[in-house]
C-alpha cells in the first residue's frame, strides 16, 4: 500500500532551543502550545436536526521548556526581569527546530515577543538518583511555522 504524499514521520526527542540573549541552555523536554477555537452556537429557527457551529476567538496556549539544573541560570533571570516588572527586558523571540536522524532541520516554530510566565525548580529526594529538573512557562504573541 503506498501513502499518498510525504508521510514520513519523526522522533520527538531530536531538537534544539534558542531563546534571545541566553547563549547556554541544555533542554531535555519542549512541549508545545495547544491551540484551540472556540465555536460559537448559532441556532436556527425551524432547523431542529443540528445547530450551527461557527468560527470564533482563537486560543494559543503557553509553551514549556525543561532543562536540567546546571549552574548556569540564565532561565530564572529571564523569569526574574518578569518578577521585577520589566516585561521589555524579558520579551525574547524562542526558536524551536526539530531535526530529523541527520541532525538536519525538518520544521522550526519560531514565538514572537516571548516572556515567561511560571518557573519551577526541582524536587529534591534523598531516595531519587534522578536529574534536577528546572522548568520554565512562557506566553508569546504569535509564532510562525516553517
Amino acid at each position: 500500500m503506498t501513502l499518498p504524499g510525504d508521510l514520513e514521520q519523526y522522533a520527538a526527542f531530536r531538537f534544539m532551543v534558542a531563546v534571545d540573549g541566553i547563549n547556554y541552555a541544555a533542554f531535555t523536554e519542549f512541549t508545545l502550545p495547544s491551540i484551540k477555537m472556540d465555536p460559537q452556537e448559532i441556532k436556527e429557527g425551524g432547523q431542529n436536526a443540528f445547530t450551527h457551529q461557527l468560527p470564533t476567538r482563537i486560543t494559543v496556549g503557553s509553551a514549556t521548556l525543561r532543562q536540567g539544573v546546571s549552574n548556569n541560570f540564565d532561565l530564572l533571570k529571564w523569569y526574574m526581569d518578569v518578577l521585577k516588572g520589566d516585561i521589555a527586558a524579558a520579551t525574547r523571540q524562542v526558536t524551536v527546530v526539530m531535526l530529523d536522524t541527520t541532525f538536519q532541520p525538518i520544521m522550526t516554530w519560531t514565538f514572537r515577543n516571548a516572556y515567561p510566565v511560571k518557573w519551577g525548580g526541582p524536587t529534591f529526594k534523598t531516595d531519587s538518583n534522578s536529574v534536577a529538573i528546572e522548568e520554565l512557562e512562557f506566553v508569546h504573541h504569535g509564532f510562525e511555522i516553517g
